[in-house]
């Protein structure tokens, strides 16, 4: 049985080489970036307004007073969309503007409508300045936003909704994105159904269920397989031969990992001889966990059964492996303060099921709920993060700064 961290490093070291694709940045939600992206524009893509009034040449104010009044004759109106270009621009002239038209010199200032006074002679409409306006005054200018050839996605991003809003907006119409990994999984176990009416004795396939969720937020393509029973050792070999020849990139079972009659994965897959072998870790809950590189393409895991145990290896194994494989770089923990004592085995880490919540001294504080048996799934319900309360030391206290880590592997604030 080896350590958490051990076990990590041959997940590291086992990692599968992942291709690129390009698709539409439309369709890139959730994606991992493959390349920096860089703008090909500034935006704004011009200077413009920053709100309703007249555009005017500011050094034409200079001798405005209230004693002094200069007209400026309001030669167009601009919207937003409009094309700026006026065929003649005369000497103390104007023009009304709507928030976002684009400015042009010799413009380079705005009056808003509220600080504007206007009057009109023989039909002719004129702006009154009483006073000398500032240059540059309620304006955006060209680049303010984003300068032309500057970074905007990093390599090895989860791709968010605001991404796709920023590339939509430069034109970006295409992306070079990690290809999703294909998953196949299996629950194992004569207990297991996928019936909604059933007798005591068995239990339903909610575990399927959980796994089937990350597909939803994370680039991963998940199926789930037919249940395998507990004399179905011939069937589940003939299933891993068939999805290798597939080529799908990690195979998972929930159960029949442990020491049981019946628990035949650890055998079945020993025959593989593959790389990176590791089977029991020194963590809780999920302990009798397997992994093993079965060819270069293909990786294997054997997560436990219990509802939170297989909850927490898939967090803590085989998330890690797939971010890992697709070079997602964000996969960082949260840092908080423990608001409860706790006590565990010195030379196991534990993950604990709790909440994370901001203090009224702006605190990020950790929770740590009852009831962290595996079998109880009522805390994971009410849970928000996973705290990881490493090796080394048995006796935790209230104040103590961990790991807290996400469900999904991702932050979302």
């Amino acid at each position: 049985m080896i350590s958490y961290k051990k076990a990590l490093n041959k997940l590291i070291r086992s990692k599968l080489s992942t291709k690129s694709e390009i698709i539409l940045s439309t369709d890139s939600l959730n994606r991992v970036c493959s390349e920096n992206v860089y703008s090909k524009f500034n935006y704004p893509a011009a200077d413009n307004t920053a709100l309703d009034g007249f555009a005017i040449n500011s050094s034409e104010s200079d001798k405005a007073s209230k004693n002094n009044k200069i007209k400026l004759k309001i030669i167009k109106t601009i919207a937003a969309g409009d094309n700026p270009h006026t065929k003649k621009k005369f000497k103390f002239s104007c023009v009304e503007v709507m928030t976002g038209a684009i400015i042009k010199k010799p413009f380079n200032t705005i009056i808003p409508y509220e600080k504007s006074k206007v009057t009109v002679k023989k039909n002719i409409k004129y702006l009154l300045i009483d006073r000398r306006v500032h240059k540059f005054s309620n304006l955006r200018f060209a680049g303010s936003d984003i300068k032309k050839g500057q970074l905007v996605l990093k390599k090895g991003e989860i791709i968010k909704a605001s991404d796709i809003l920023v590339l939509k907006t430069l034109g970006i119409k295409n992306i070079k994105v990690k290809k999703k990994l294909k998953i196949v999984f299996f629950a194992t176990g004569n207990e297991i159904t996928n019936k909604e009416k059933i007798p005591y004795w068995k239990v339903r396939n909610s575990n399927g269920s959980y796994i089937k969720t990350f597909s939803k937020i994370l680039p991963l393509d998940i199926k789930e397989k037919g249940i395998l029973r507990d004399r179905d050792e011939k069937k589940f070999l003939d299933e891993l031969n068939k999805n290798i020849k597939h080529k799908v990139d990690i195979l998972i079972t929930i159960g029949a990992v442990s020491a049981g009659k019946y628990d035949y994965v650890p055998r079945i897959i020993n025959k593989f001889k593959g790389k990176g072998y590791f089977k029991n870790v020194k963590i809780r809950p999920g302990k009798p966990i397997l992994f093993s590189k079965l060819k270069p393409g293909t990786a294997f895991f054997g997560l436990p059964g219990n509802p939170v145990s297989t909850a927490a290896c898939f967090r803590f194994f085989v998330l890690p492996f797939i971010f890992n494989s697709i070079g997602y770089s964000g996969f960082v923990p949260i840092k908080a303060k423990l608001k409860n004592n706790f006590k565990k085995r010195k030379d196991f880490t534990r993950f604990i099921k709790g909440k994370i919540k901001i203090s009224n001294k702006g605190n990020t504080e950790f929770e740590i709920l009852k009831g962290q048996e595996s079998y109880k799934i009522k805390p994971l319900a009410n849970s928000n993060v996973w705290g990881q309360l490493n090796n080394g030391r048995s006796v935790f206290k209230k104040g103590d700064l961990i790991d807290c880590h996400t469900t999904f592997g991702i932050n979302f604030f």
